[in-house]
């Protein structure tokens, strides 16, 4: 699952015990964690679901071949939130035995004792069962949408991690691949879809329709899907693979771009893994709510329509490139996750960070204008911020349960993980990593894996020792900070590499070292690696000409703190610099500033060599540390001095470009536009807000006369500055719009308000049956970036009720999240003593991350504002 448009929400998700390094086997599927016992294994499922559509309940039965391995009285497998009123166990010369289920709904397991123990051996096991379509996206759900002035209602559903079980009784762990044979009862206006295309469909007596699927793969548990209805699809063939973007009706016309990024992604992927896509058909289902970003389904991935669909004339440059990169990171989970599953979820990494990774270097290969590496420094910026924590924890975590499993989905799974897969495939080099992922594929196809059976395939590719290197990064916590001193001796250079934990709260405890593969060169000139495997190395680097550069394409996972003249040398020439290289001196001279190692003064004179910077990803990593600065200044009398330093520095770019699109302009330079826009309205900039407000007036009128790429801009800066008739006429369309990239775009305007009256409205509209959960789930936290205390008290009166829209993602951390973006560190006392009392431990681990958060900012707050004062004097 890919959560692209809630990177909130995902950089929320930590676990707080860190863990020990640990060595890891090969994939054996007795020695998988787990709660089920290993000796009856699921072989296929014969599965049929009639839904109630109109009560929102559903029944089915099921027949479940399974093998007995070893004489057993009783056989466990996993149900939630399910009644199952019949069951029985037939075969291998057993009479048909009727079973009584046990359930345990606490550890979400049934259990069925036999009469005597039975044999090894095939048997059928039989259950009828009935369960409940959530309003949240757990297991089978609903959702209400508009086509026109209509009311319609879909259903669909998502699985992962655990929630297969609130739709089957089942064996929900991942190491238990079966086949499905499925089939739904839907009304005859609907049609369905799931992992395989229809095998057949027949005509009922009650005016409805039977609609059968072709048997699957073996696949995991969490990949089943079923979506039905009224819905239409538009389709193409590619490389003899059925794809379709299946859409409600009416939407098929902002289907075209999705279609022909997915006919070029499988394209390109059957090329680079060397296993072509087995399946016969894939389909990208676009749903009107639900939930947020995409799962990937095998052979059926679901999306909000939001992050697969593009309007071609309304859609804005950034949901062009963004449903490209979520269509990538999503058909890329058809070879990593679906042809080959982590074997349990301490490794989820191999799915969401090879995903990620392979996402950036399809859209590198195919839009290289969009500069997919350049944004994924920037982007990376907010892990390794979050990863410098006590709070943080290796990409291979321990996972006990349920709720550490949905937990597991956070941004060090996703982010650290393809960061470190880049900085691995760039040492290894791009031809040997390709020869070790094609083996590994071949090998595991159908099957599971551990980090281990990558390390190894990776290792015989390249001859190089990947298991140590590999096992520093993904079994510890953290990352290093890489110390650079250099000295010319007799006209030679000889630089000095140093490496220590790099910490943003407190020193680390533990004296970690890490395998750092580290390029090492001038500036415009050669770079060569070295590795660096103990606290410090010294070596001879040529002669002294040119400017030291480490990580020159700045494709390592770490920081890296110059000696003064090395840092003086570089930022001498900062507006000259290789654009990753550029990049990379500002994100890490604030890093250093925000942990208290540099002056806040340094990072401000260098800012000013960027004054004409032509980069959007640079651009954004300033507007981010300046904004994060000016959120600390709130209320403080420094605020002034740092909007008055954003003005003058965005205010030459803007001028430069223009309020208005200009024929031919770059998408870069678009997007560029709507940044500084947004910046200097956020920090009250009168000009900005009067723009704003006037293409308001003509958007009112003509959606169609305001710019994509400034919809944001004039949405969220008039609702931030909104007077009552402002807000209703935003609230209005919000309600009726029937497009949800649209009806999101609207709702962040709702929560960005500053009056604390409308505000309140805000709050109120988060328990609105009007909205999907997938908005409704975030409006209040939003809204606590603005008002804490408000929204804190909101979502603690209506705590039942907000739980109702949380998925499984996000309910361990949608409270903590309310107050996430404070600096103060009494509201996270305040938060962590509520969760402590109202929720579990594990919420309370998410509590206790972002409470850490929020110290942390309180920290900074209190050393750099001062040094606002001396270096804005």
């Amino acid at each position: 699952m890919k959560h692209h448009l809630l990177r909130a929400a995902i950089a929320a998700a930590f676990a707080l015990d860190a863990g020990a390094a640990f060595a890891e086997a090969p994939f054996s599927f007795a020695a998988t964690p787990g709660k089920l016992p290993k000796d009856v294994l699921p072989i296929q499922y014969a599965a049929h679901i009639v839904p109630d559509i109109a009560a929102n309940t559903f029944r089915g039965e099921e027949s479940v071949e399974i093998d007995v391995l070893k004489p057993t009285s009783a056989i466990m497998l996993n149900a939630d939130k399910l009644q199952i009123a019949n069951a029985t166990l037939s075969g291998n010369g057993l009479a048909p035995i009727t079973l009584v289920p046990a359930v345990d709904a606490r550890q979400q397991t049934v259990s069925f004792s036999l009469p005597k123990p039975i044999k090894p051996g095939r048997y059928r096991l039989a259950m009828q069962f009935s369960g409940q379509i959530n309003r949240e996206a757990r297991g089978m759900f609903y959702m209400n949408y508009k086509s026109g002035a209509d009311s319609k209602k879909m259903i669909a559903t998502t699985m992962e991690p655990t929630d297969a079980r609130r739709l089957l009784p089942s064996w929900d762990e991942p190491s238990f691949r079966a086949r499905y044979k499925l089939s739904i009862d839907v009304p005859a206006s609907f049609s369905a879809y799931s992992n395989t295309p229809v095998d057949k469909r027949q005509v009922l007596a009650d005016g409805k329709q039977r609609i059968s699927f072709a048997l699957t793969p073996k696949m995991p548990s969490y990949l089943v899907v079923l979506a039905a209805g009224e819905l239409e699809r538009l389709s193409g063939k590619q490389d003899g693979v059925d794809i379709g973007v299946v859409t409600t009706k009416g939407k098929l016309g902002s289907a075209a771009a999705p279609l022909a990024d997915a006919k070029e992604i499988i394209h390109y992927y059957n090329g680079y893994f060397g296993v072509p896509y087995p399946l016969p058909k894939l389909d990208l289902i676009a749903m009107p709510g639900g939930f947020n970003g995409a799962m990937e389904n095998w052979g059926g991935i679901t999306y909000n329509e939001s992050a697969l669909l593009v309007d071609p004339q309304r859609s804005a440059p950034e949901v062009r490139q963004g449903t490209f990169m979520v269509n990538a990171h999503e058909i890329a989970h058809q070879w990593f996750g679906n042809l080959v599953t982590m074997a349990w979820w301490d490794n989820l990494w191999l799915n969401e960070g090879f995903a990620s990774w392979m996402s950036s270097k399809a859209t590198d290969h195919f839009h290289p204008e969009w500069r997919p590496y350049l944004n994924g420094i920037a982007e990376r910026e907010g892990v390794l911020n979050l990863d410098a924590r006590k709070t943080t924890h290796p990409i291979q975590t321990r996972i006990d349960n349920e709720s550490q499993a949905a937990n597991a989905f956070d941004a060090i799974t996703y982010e650290k993980g393809q960061g470190f897969l880049r900085m691995l495939e760039d040492y290894l080099g791009e031809d040997a990593f390709r020869k070790g992922i094609r083996n590994y594929m071949a090998t595991h196809k159908y099957s599971n894996t551990t980090s281990q059976d990558l390390w190894n395939a990776l290792e015989q590719a390249s001859g190089k020792p990947v298991g140590q290197l590999a096992s520093d990064w993904t079994t510890q916590p953290g990352f290093p900070l890489i110390k650079v001193e250099q000295a010319c001796e007799n006209g030679k250079r000889m630089v000095t590499l140093s490496q220590q934990q790099f910490r943003v709260d407190e020193p680390a405890a533990e004296q970690r070292l890490w395998h750092v593969p580290l390029q090492v060169g001038t500036v415009n000139g050669r770079a060569i690696y070295t590795l660096l495997s103990t606290a410090s190395t010294t070596f001879e680097q040529g002669g002294c000409e040119g400017a030291l550069v480490v990580d020159p394409y700045s494709v390592g996972f770490f920081r890296i703190q110059y000696d003064p003249q090395s840092f003086q040398a570089l930022s001498a020439q900062a507006a000259k610099l290789p654009d990753p290289t550029r990049l990379k001196l500002l994100t890490d001279t604030w890093a250093l500033v925000s942990a208290g190692s540099l002056p806040l003064d340094s990072y401000l004179k260098l800012v000013r060599a960027y004054q004409h910077e032509p980069r959007l990803a640079v651009w954004q990593s300033i507007g981010g540390n300046l904004g994060a600065l000016y959120r600390l200044a709130d209320k403080e009398p420094e605020q002034a001095l740092i909007a008055r330093f954003i003005n003058e520095f965005a205010t030459p770019k803007m001028r430069e470009l223009g309020w208005d699109e200009r024929p031919g302009e770059s998408a870069e330079d678009k997007r560029l536009r709507a940044l500084l826009a947004m910046a200097l309205a956020q920090t009250g900039d009168a000009d900005a807000i009067a723009q704003a407000r006037q293409r308001f007036a003509r958007y009112l009128a003509d959606p169609a006369s305001v710019s994509p790429s400034m919809l944001e801009f004039v949405l969220r800066t008039t609702g931030r500055y909104a007077d009552a008739a402002t807000y209703d006429a935003i609230a209005k369309r919000t309600l009726e719009a029937t497009n949800t990239e649209e009806r999101n775009r609207l709702g962040r305007a709702l929560t960005s308000v500053r009056d604390p009256a409308l505000a309140a409205r805000t709050l109120a509209l988060a328990l609105s049956s009007d909205l999907p959960p997938s908005l409704a789930e975030h409006m209040v936290a939003d809204v606590g970036r603005e008002h804490t205390q408000q929204a804190w008290e909101f979502a603690v009166e209506h705590r039942e009720a907000l739980l109702k829209n949380l998925n499984a993602l996000a309910v361990d951390h949608a409270f903590a999240d309310v107050v996430g973006g404070s600096s103060n560190a009494a509201d996270a006392d305040m938060m962590e003593d509520y969760v402590r009392k109202n929720f579990g431990p594990d919420a309370l681990v998410e509590a206790q991350r972002v409470g850490n958060g929020i110290r942390v900012r309180a920290a900074q707050k209190a050393r750099l504002l001062p040094q606002v004062r001396e270096a804005l004097k």
